[in-house]
């Protein structure tokens, strides 16, 4: 059985990352869509490391070989408790090649492992999670970049966020 892995922060969840699933899905008897969990970096996400896998669960629910995982520490010692032994991973552009080399690279160095790279759908060329966030936050319309269930979760999200800093500026 082919096993691949397509490891993410998904903070949130794009139609990007669902395309590279999707696309992942179709070349695997198995995807495993691996959400980093670092704790240090908690209070930076928008959302819980459970909050993004409900979302991916949801979001890749039609598709029947694709499941949903937390992880943490090094991603190659995740696969290898798990039996896999590809990583996908979607390129934007030349700037996302390098920097993906170097992973792949890395990762091949610490286990038998190799990196698949599929090039990101055009129209999602320029997604980003941190510019679909950055967007909402300012009132700009994301709604075609993010599943229903994503937006209505973000849009949430935003709010609660305003209003706690809306009450800390109070405060003061």
């Amino acid at each position: 059985m082919r096993k691949a892995v397509c490891p993410g922060s998904f903070d949130p969840v794009t139609n990007g990352h669902i395309d590279i699933v999707a696309r992942a899905s179709l070349l695997f008897d198995e995807v495993v869509v691996a959400v980093g969990v670092n704790k240090s970096k908690s209070r930076a996400r928008l959302f819980t490391a459970e909050e993004r896998m409900e979302m991916l669960e949801k979001s890749t629910s039609q598709f029947p070989n694709v499941t949903v995982a937390g992880f943490e520490g090094l991603l190659t010692t995740f696969c290898e408790q798990h039996g896999i032994r590809a990583i996908v991973k979607g390129l934007r552009a030349v700037s996302d090649f390098d920097y993906e080399l170097q992973m792949a690279q890395m990762n091949s160095s610490l286990m038998n492992i190799e990196t698949v790279f599929i090039p990101t759908s055009p129209e999602y060329s320029f997604l980003a999670s941190s510019l679909v966030k950055e967007v909402a936050t300012f009132g700009g319309d994301v709604s075609s970049l993010v599943p229903d269930h994503v937006l209505s979760r973000l849009t949430q999200r935003l709010a609660e966020r305003a209003a706690e800093a809306e009450e800390e500026g109070e405060g003061q």
